[in-house]
């Protein structure tokens, strides 16, 4: 009784401090300080507040499994201990039948519990926009990034424009000196995204989106979400490419409609229009040149 009253005064303290610490909670902190948020509770994308439920709910699981059996082990290292005078083995227990029970049970639930959530959100993730408002083809390449935007239909680039990126330039401190490709969203638009890789398999990553996938060569992978909120963000390879996987950085853009129709003009007016696959051919063939170079020359 005097180990159980002991008990029960040690967790009052912990639950106040547990209740004062949720209370004080920020949005990022509620978001188990994931990027993607900011501290008025808006997210990047539709999805981004689904994924970071799902990682901090099975932190809250594990956390909670944890603490009981750290609990128990501690209890029964207080309580069973060998006290003065005592010698020898305590009595030993074999075959508890509901103590083995639960130890079998507990965890399957567990695991079960975590695979039908995560199919869940992954079965959302996964599912594409019928009618997009937006379709855009990225490209993965050694080691940039190249972007095409279509209107509704990502395999019809008969009124696309494109940009063709060079990977990144650091200087002796490692800090980029040179502009890194761009991919301009437009807010609150349905958006999907075509990857595709030029060479190897590369993975597309955008930070604070939550979210990254694989790009497959002779294999096109899809995503679709809708940003909701504008903004800059960064992005990356997140697949071991190669020599520079390193420096194969891009940004990404989140801005108004009006904005994202200028920038669209103004790739238009560059003369940057039609089919990518074409003009990266016609760099790629270019006499006396190697690719990258030609379309370094070719953005400048």
């Amino acid at each position: 009784m005097r180990v159980k009253r002991r008990l029960r005064w040690a967790a009052v303290p912990l639950a106040i401090a547990t209740a004062v610490s949720l209370a004080a909670c920020s949005p990022t902190t509620a978001n188990g300080f994931l990027p993607g948020f900011d501290e008025e509770g808006g997210q990047a994308t539709n999805q981004t507040s689904m994924i970071a439920g799902l990682w901090t709910t099975s932190w809250i699981v594990i956390l909670a499994v944890g603490v009981i059996t750290w609990t128990l082990m501690g209890f029964a290292a207080i309580a069973y201990r060998r006290r003065k005078g005592q010698s020898g083995l305590p009595v030993q227990l074999r075959y508890n039948m509901p103590i083995e029970m639960f130890f079998t049970i507990a965890p399957v639930i567990l695991v079960l519990g975590f695979f039908a959530f995560t199919a869940r959100d992954q079965a959302i993730l996964e599912a594409q926009h019928e009618e997009p408002d937006v379709c855009i083809t990225a490209i993965g390449k050694q080691w940039a990034w190249d972007f095409q935007y279509a209107q509704e239909d990502c395999d019809d680039a008969s009124d696309a424009v494109w940009t063709m990126g060079v990977q990144a330039q650091t200087d002796a401190q490692g800090n980029v000196i040179n502009e890194v490709p761009e991919l301009v969203l437009p807010v609150d638009k349905k958006v999907t995204l075509k990857l595709a890789s030029r060479d190897v398999i590369h993975s597309f990553w955008i930070i604070d989106f939550l979210y990254k996938k694989d790009m497959i060569p002779a294999r096109d992978n899809y995503w679709s979400f809708i940003p909701t909120k504008e903004g800059e963000f960064a992005g990356k390879c997140a697949e071991l490419c190669g020599q520079y996987h390193s420096m194969m950085l891009f940004n990404v853009k989140v801005v108004s409609e009006a904005e994202y129709e200028d920038y669209l003009a103004s790739l238009e007016a560059a003369g940057q229009t039609g089919d990518i696959d074409e003009e990266n051919d016609r760099l790629q063939n270019a006499p006396g040149t190697d690719g990258a170079s030609n379309a370094e020359e070719e953005q400048n």
